[in-house]
This record gives structure tokens, C-alpha cells and sequence, in this order.
């Protein structure tokens, strides 16, 4: 009777869905983009006692740049992992963990981006900024690799015309990929020339998921 049972829970077991409710990924993503960026607004500091409030304000310029920077980098992660929900059918697990992990690299940028504000000139700046470009450079990398994933996989897709489509987005994200990378190189030895990379970077990354919205409307028609 034992032995019958084993077998029927290896049965069972053999029987668990591969695919994932992707409804659920997607309200946990959207929750934390949401998290982090609230965080990030109530790192801001706000000048007290200041006689000039406008130029107290104009001295904490760094944390402001790293604000928007980070703010505009989030938004455009949040587009594409938005036009990628709208392109794919099901998910599996192994989207689940690659969307994980990239967002635990999103869930680090108030600490990254409010540490390239505290040091963003100085002697702790080369670290400061490396460590906030290969932040955003991590989260990028893991974006594409979950698009390369799902058009590899086509069964998860809405249809053919959605694997065409995230291939070209790879494609066109390459360049700004690669660019991080090299602003997180040039951090190492021209902090600031690195954040001048960043700052392209992330206005790509923002302005690129809007490229792909009539194709995520004739995915979604399909």
C-alpha cells in the first residue's frame, strides 16, 4: 500500500505544469518597479535652515542627476519588461528566475544610485560609479537574456509575428548594452565621463520600448 502510494505521488509529481500563471509575475514586477521607485524619490534630500533655498538646492545637484538617471532607467526597463508580457503566452521557470534576479538588481538601485550621490566627486567616486553602472549593466544584460529565452522558446509566445519581434529587440538593445558596459568600464578611470554614458544609456533604454508599440498592438490583435 506504502509502495502504491510512493508511486502515486511520483506520479502526481510527474504531472506538475510546466508553464506558470504569468498574471502573477507580472503584479509582482510591477509592484517592485513601483517599490523602487517610490524609494528613490525618499532618498531626495531636502535642504533645511538654508537662507537661499535655491542655491541649497543647486548644491545637492548630484543627488537629483542620480534621481533621474536612475528614474528614467527604471522606466525604460519597465516599458520593455511590459512589452515583453504583452508578447508572451505563458511562462516557465525559468523566465521566473531570470525576472527574479533581474529584479533584485533593480530592487538595489536607491542604495547604488544614493551612494554615486554621496560620492560622486572625491576619492570614493571611481567605486561609486562603477558599482551604480554595473548595477544597471547587470539588470540589462538579464532583460535580454530573458527576451533571447522567449524567442527560443516560441511555444510561449502569442504567436510567430511575437518571436520576430523580440529578436528584434535584442537586436536593437545591443548597442545601449554594450555602451554600459563601457561606461562601467570608464568609471574606473573617468567617473564622470562614465556617468555622461549613463545618462545616454538610460534615455535609450526609455525611449526604445516605444519603437516596438505597434507591434506589441498587432501581437495582441493576433
Amino acid at each position: 500500500m506504502a509502495a502504491g502510494s510512493g508511486d502515486d505521488e511520483g506520479s502526481d509529481l510527474s504531472r506538475l505544469p510546466d508553464f506558470l500563471p504569468p498574471d502573477r509575475l507580472n503584479a509582482f514586477a510591477d509592484g517592485v518597479f513601483a517599490i523602487v521607485i517610490t524609494l528613490l524619490v525618499l532618498e531626495l534630500p531636502v535642504p533645511e535652515g538654508a537662507d537661499d533655498l535655491f542655491l541649497a538646492l543647486l548644491a545637492e545637484w548630484p543627488d537629483f542627476l542620480a534621481y533621474v538617471v536612475s528614474f528614467v532607467f527604471i522606466g525604460g526597463i519597465w516599458m520593455t519588461h511590459s512589452s515583453i508580457t504583452q508578447l508572451t503566452e505563458e511562462e516557465d521557470e525559468v523566465t521566473f528566475r531570470l525576472t527574479l534576479l533581474m529584479l533584485f538588481f533593480v530592487s538595489l538601485l536607491p542604495f547604488t544610485t544614493s551612494m554615486m550621490a554621496g560620492h560622486l566627486t572625491g576619492a570614493g567616486s571611481h567605486l561609486a560609479v562603477f558599482l551604480y553602472g554595473l548595477d544597471l549593466f547587470v539588470a540589462s544584460v538579464i532583460l535580454s537574456a530573458i527576451m533571447r529565452y522567449l524567442a527560443w522558446r516560441p511555444e510561449l509566445l502569442v504567436d510567430g509575428l511575437a518571436e520576430e519581434n523580440l529578436r528584434e529587440m535584442v537586436r536593437r538593445r545591443r548597442s545601449g548594452v554594450v555602451s554600459c558596459g563601457v561606461g562601467v568600464l570608464l568609471a574606473l578611470f573617468v567617473p564622470l565621463v562614465a556617468v555622461a554614458v549613463y545618462i545616454a544609456v538610460t534615455v535609450f533604454f526609455f525611449v526604445h520600448p516605444l519603437f516596438y508599440k505597434r507591434a506589441i498592438r498587432r501581437a495582441g490583435k493576433g
